[in-house]
């Protein structure tokens, strides 16, 4: 039954007619994407070269990852505010349980493995919390997850006394590949990428979970008649974005090889971003995951472009991408007033 009521996965249309301002407003961000990729190439010479473009994708690879599951989360209508210092907090932890670990299994990849495998339980069960936080005891997305991002934020900060958590020199070595590693040239961070986006492109419009966050987002009401469980979809959701959190922050840490009270500082910030820049609805019930790649690569390039041009400060960097979501929301409202 809830296949075929469930509010298709797609925007409503404005009106029959043809209107350039809609493929505008389709394609704007790979507009935006070729713009950039010329204005930096005419800026700096070393922009376009595959040592800069890969350290580029390298680096928008954990946001992107993280974006992947706020995708998913805010087409089904909800909001993650608490990715960064979840980020933080499962870096912190799987660190110090990897460090422990070692001294009963050595510093070889077993001890890694392990790790991995306790930072993906840690992603699900901080996803877990909110989602159960939200649906069962009905409280604002939007409130829970600030209230878990100073929660888990200040659990670090306790943990490391304010300063940072750092992994054994031998683990750090081991796991150093996840990072910096390439097979046939391309960086395991941008391969992780590419994968996950395949898979939840392919899960946002082929599946029928896909579908039920789309209906969900669109009007959970109708959703709930058309036989959808709701909550457990929006659960499921936010079990996914901390999923994609984990992933990132497995990625990361080999990177640095510590956590501090800074570690995903504005994460959350570049996440909404990104997914708001590729076109997914912010009021929820539509979505798609090429989007927020290409969104997570806007913003990549214009922190690449400002760093090699010194037009503004890094500090800067919170304030484009705030003023860049703003502007994405006003052109949403816009589209939707036609």
């Amino acid at each position: 039954m809830s296949d075929t009521i469930a509010v298709p996965n797609k925007l409503p249309a404005t009106s029959g007619r043809y209107r350039i301002s809609d493929h505008l407003t389709s394609f704007g961000p790979l507009i935006a994407l070729v713009a950039l990729l010329i204005i930096g190439g005419l800026i700096n010479e070393s922009f376009l070269s595959s040592a800069n473009i890969s350290n580029v994708l390298t680096r928008s690879a954990l946001i992107g990852i993280i974006a992947i599951g706020t995708t998913f989360v805010i087409t089904a209508g909800g909001l993650d505010l608490s990715v960064g210092a979840m980020s933080a907090l499962v870096a912190g932890l799987m660190i110090m349980f990897m460090n422990a670990v070692a001294a009963t299994l050595g510093t070889g990849w077993l001890t890694v493995l392990v790790g991995i495998l306790f930072a993906l339980l840690l992603g699900t069960m901080a996803g877990l919390v909110n989602g159960l936080l939200i649906t069962r005891w009905r409280i604002e997305a939007f409130i829970v997850t600030l209230g878990t991002m100073g929660i888990f934020r200040s659990l670090l900060t306790y943990l490391s006394n304010g300063g940072a958590i750092s992994l054994e020199s031998g683990l750090r070595s081991t796991a150093r590949p996840i990072y910096y590693g390439t097979l046939l040239g391309i960086a395991y961070p941008i391969l992780a990428l590419a994968i996950l986006a395949i898979i939840g492109e392919f899960v946002l419009w082929r599946t029928r979970f896909g579908r039920h966050c789309a209906a969900i987002g669109s009007n959970a009401a109708v959703a709930k008649y058309s036989a959808i469980n709701v909550n457990r979809v929006r659960i499921a959701t936010y079990i996914l974005q901390g999923l994609c959190v984990a992933v990132a922050t497995l990625i990361y840490v080999p990177r640095l090889g510590a956590a501090t009270p800074s570690t995903g500082v504005l994460w959350e910030l570049e996440a909404i971003a990104a997914v708001i820049i590729g076109g997914t609805v912010l009021s929820g019930g539509y979505g798609r995951i090429w989007g927020t790649i290409v969104g997570v690569l806007i913003l990549g390039l214009i922190q690449n472009i400002l760093n090699l041009t010194s037009w503004f400060s890094p500090h800067l960097n919170g304030s484009i991408q705030g003023a860049i979501i703003i502007l994405a929301v006003l052109m949403q409202k816009g589209r939707a007033a036609r």
